[in-house]
């Protein structure tokens, strides 16, 4: 047997017993979770999220990248078209990095590292890959200083600690800007 008939009986198991009817496609606790593709870091688990409470985007590091950027993009598009707008007022944006990330052990190769980014090898010091406080800080001060994203969204700053499965607040939540009144 290999893994892949394992995930499939697990399958078969949620789908008899778990799985919850009705869920819509927009989350409904209004939240947006950036974090890393680390299997030791699992948003859904480290933050106790269910079905259907929130979108995650997931990539290496947990980065604000040029494609997290666009799939944040995407989504505001298809909640419009849905009938709720991602960021509107009442909705949260949670960055999630964590310690020993992947991300620093491949420091040592500046050119696929600044394509991911989208900046300059030299800039790379710049991104704080060994620093998951100040990587965090960064990402959330590149979110709140895109004036593409709407202002509406409350943004957060996680660190997730590996070693003892803790959470640790670093950016507070605060408004990613304040919106002119209409």
């Amino acid at each position: 047997m290999t893994f892949l008939d394992t995930l499939l009986k697990r399958n078969e198991t949620f789908a008899a017993h778990d799985f919850p009817l009705g869920l819509k496609l927009m989350p409904r606790e209004k939240t947006l979770v950036i974090g890393c593709v680390d299997p030791r870091v699992d948003p859904v688990d480290v933050l106790g999220l269910k079905l259907g409470e929130a979108a995650v985007i997931r990539n290496v590091g947990g980065r604000v990248v040029p494609e997290t950027l666009q799939t944040m993009a995407m989504l505001r598009a298809l909640g419009k078209v849905m009938g709720g707008e991602l960021g509107a007022p009442g909705w949260h944006l949670v960055v999630l990095h964590h310690t020993d990330c992947g991300i620093t052990r491949i420091a040592q190769s500046p050119e696929m590292l600044a394509r991911y980014f989208g900046v300059a090898p030299a800039e790379l010091d710049a991104q704080a890959i060994h620093d998951p406080r100040a990587s965090v800080t960064l990402d959330v001060a590149r979110l709140k200083g895109n004036p593409q994203l709407p202002g509406g969204f409350l943004v957060t700053g996680l660190v997730y600690d590996v070693s003892n499965g803790k959470i640790e607040t670093v950016v507070p939540p605060a408004l990613l800007r304040e919106e002119p009144p209409a």
